[in-house]
């Protein structure tokens, strides 16, 4: 009986040795496969392709494993326009100046109208603030006085950013592989062919790569334009009370007045203008007018001329004392 159980154990632990080596060997041709490496293999060593075929694989793997880890990091816009009446304009813009470098950021544009004639003093910037201190840079800037306005939105995309990294690393792999493929290759045709596609890969990835540094810039940075005026350019709140009501109707009636003095001294050129002609012309006419009548006057008034030795029928003919009667 010993010796039939250690026959059928030695039986059993060669099926099991038999079936692993199967197992091995159909694995082995498995992976062997050359459909396994991709569709841009060039070159004819089978061993190459294979350790192309891996090197894909395993950025693949890595990249999506990047993305797992990163599934709940979103990546958001954040865009914003803040509205402040302060006592000094140039003043407060050089104060959120100050705020927002120490919080890391910076002034892309920055405006300043200095106080004139016809104008108050106001200030624009634009502000690139990072996107963890946004809001503790927003609670600085709205102590720098009456905060008018305050608007913030924000637009997700992720998608985008992955879209871009994703296309970023298959073009990378692409170029890695060319350039492997480039400095094997003997034939002319070859390296013309694979030089070619070499450029026109590499010129993809440098505009995917600036897209995302452009993406990724807006994303870090929440752009803010902050407007800063001097009191009375924004209107203030409606009034709660009758005085209230008075000092909002006189600023009204004294902004409406220094409006039309405004307007009347724009006009003002125009009309003295149209003065000047309108009197000109008025001159014209009164000079042709008076021409005209002394010409009537200095014309002549009496009836056509007499013939020669023709007498006045209404005056009696002449009369002699040796007279003939009138008779033949």
């Amino acid at each position: 009986m010993r010796r039939i159980a250690a026959a059928g154990a030695g039986i059993l632990l060669t099926a099991l040795v038999l079936t692993g080596c199967s197992f091995s060997a159909n694995d082995s041709a498995t992976v062997s496969e050359p459909g396994v490496v991709g569709p841009e293999v060039m070159g004819p060593d089978g061993e190459m392709q294979l350790r192309d075929g891996d090197m894909a694989m395993d950025e693949f793997a890595e990249e999506s494993s990047g993305g797992a880890d990163a599934a709940d990091d979103r990546s958001v816009i954040t865009n914003g326009s803040v509205s402040i009446t302060v006592d000094d304009p140039i003043a407060a813009s050089q104060r959120a100046t100050g705020i927002v470098t120490a919080a890391g950021g910076r002034v892309d544009s920055r405006t300043e109208y200095p106080e004139a004639d016809n104008r108050q003093a106001s200030a624009s910037l634009l502000l690139r603030i990072p996107a963890e201190r946004l809001d503790a840079t927003l609670q600085e800037l709205q102590e720098l006085g009456t905060v008018n306005t305050v608007s913030v939105s924000s637009t997700d995309v992720t998608m985008q950013v992955e879209d871009l990294d994703a296309r970023i690393g298959a073009l990378q792999t692409s170029v890695n592989r060319l350039t492997q493929l480039l400095a094997q290759a003997d034939d002319i045709s070859d390296l013309i062919t694979i030089e070619t596609e070499l450029t026109n890969r590499q010129a993809q990835l440098d505009s995917l790569v600036a897209q995302r540094a452009a993406v990724g810039d807006q994303v870090e940075f929440a752009t803010v334009w902050l407007e800063l005026y001097a009191p009375g350019i924004v209107a203030p709140a409606e009034p709660d009370s009758f005085w209230d009501g008075v000092v909002a109707g006189w600023n009204a009636l004294w902004g409406f007045l220094g409006g039309l003095m405004v307007a009347f001294g724009v006009l003002a050129p125009w009309l003295l203008f149209l003065a000047v002609i309108a009197a000109v012309a008025t001159g014209i006419v009164l000079l042709a007018v008076r021409g005209s009548r002394r010409s009537n006057r200095a014309a002549p008034t009496a009836g056509p001329a007499a013939p020669e030795g023709a007498t006045d029928a209404s005056e009696p003919a002449p009369t002699g004392d040796g007279g003939s009667d009138g008779r033949a």
